[in-house]
């Protein structure tokens, strides 16, 4: 790895809805994620022990405002702060209140060249004493975030050569699939080509294949647009499932994935940009699979940092409280 820092794992995604209560619902009643809390600046979900691992926060524009990875410890957060600072790239501040918001215990922002991306790097999330516990579906994590992007060399570059993603699988001019290093899973983040930046679509991963099946059905039961699958992709191996949130933003379900151990890993595939690469089973996408998610910038009205004023509301029966 050409990076002074080591990752931990995709932790969480922040996405603009429009609906708040909707988006609420469907991702609590039709994704089966909990909910931790809300409070007048964002509601907070959950499909593990974090605090959160999808935000929500309303906007006159679906779409995706930030995304979240976790570092190894403390000391790689503090190199990755003098990193990022060593590129050039401006660092956004996150404000003593808003972490005490977030149940975090450090974290940096800053955005990606191109999209304008904000990405997060932080440690130390508050785990809840409760266990999370599947209802619709036995969720094992968030799993990964897919964009769109128009400057694909450059967005891959970056991602590469400066934040240390490791390329697991590649169709050239199309695709690249990145694992966030150590972390074994096959990918954390993709990226495709499109004809300008936006959010493709948000992963959760599922236990069991039967997870895909009855969701289908449960979809289709809610009159909720399935736009592809089920299917199986050559990258990374899963079986998957892809279906329209509130907003018509893209939501996936998948089974099943590679892992790549730390040391000796395989080299990256250079797969065939062909129909068949992205399902093996013969499925073809919808017009809508992955058309909505703007990249919220840095200019926007909804970027602001939120009041330190905000108040919280606890609806999870967790205690409230800063981390010591």
């Amino acid at each position: 790895m050409n990076v002074p820092f080591r990752y931990r794992r995709l932790g969480y995604v922040a996405l603009n809805v429009t609906d708040v209560a909707a988006s609420t619902a469907f991702y609590v009643d039709q994704v089966g994620l909990a909910l931790t809390e809300s409070s007048e600046t964002f509601t907070a979900l959950r499909c593990s022990r974090d605090h959160h691992n999808l935000l929500l926060f309303s906007a006159s524009e679906p779409g995706v405002k930030r995304i979240g990875f976790e570092l190894a410890s403390a000391a790689d957060l503090a190199a990755a702060r003098r990193y990022i600072v060593s590129l050039g790239v401006a660092l956004e501040e996150v404000p003593a209140a808003e972490l005490k918001q977030l149940r975090t215990v450090a974290a940096f922002r800053f955005r990606l060249p191109g999209s304008g991306l904000c990405f997060e790097f932080f440690v130390q999330m508050m785990q809840l004493a409760q266990a999370f516990r599947p209802t619709v579906a036995k969720i094992e994590r968030l799993g990964h975030v897919v964009l769109n992007v128009a400057d694909f060399d450059q967005s891959l570059g970056f991602l590469t050569e400066k934040l240390g993603f490791c390329v697991s699988d590649f169709v050239p001019g199309f695709a690249a699939f990145l694992r966030c290093f150590p972390n074994p899973l096959h990918h954390s983040l993709a990226i495709l080509t499109g004809a300008h930046d936006h959010l493709n679509h948000v992963n959760f991963m599922v236990q069991d294949i039967d997870d895909v099946g009855s969701a289908m059905n449960r979809m289709k039961k809610a009159n909720i647009e399935i736009v592809f699958g089920p299917g199986r992709h050559q990258p990374s191996e899963s079986i998957f499932l892809y279906f329209l949130d509130p907003d018509r933003m893209t939501v996936e379900y998948s089974f099943g994935m590679e892992r790549f151990p730390e040391d000796a890993a395989r080299e990256a595939r250079l797969l065939e940009p062909v129909p068949g690469t992205l399902d093996s089973w013969g499925s073809v996408p919808s017009p809508a699979f992955g058309q909505i998610g703007r990249i919220e910038q840095a200019g926007d009205a909804n970027a602001a940092v939120p009041s330190a004023a905000a108040s919280v509301v606890r609806v999870s029966g967790e205690p409230s409280g800063a981390l010591a």
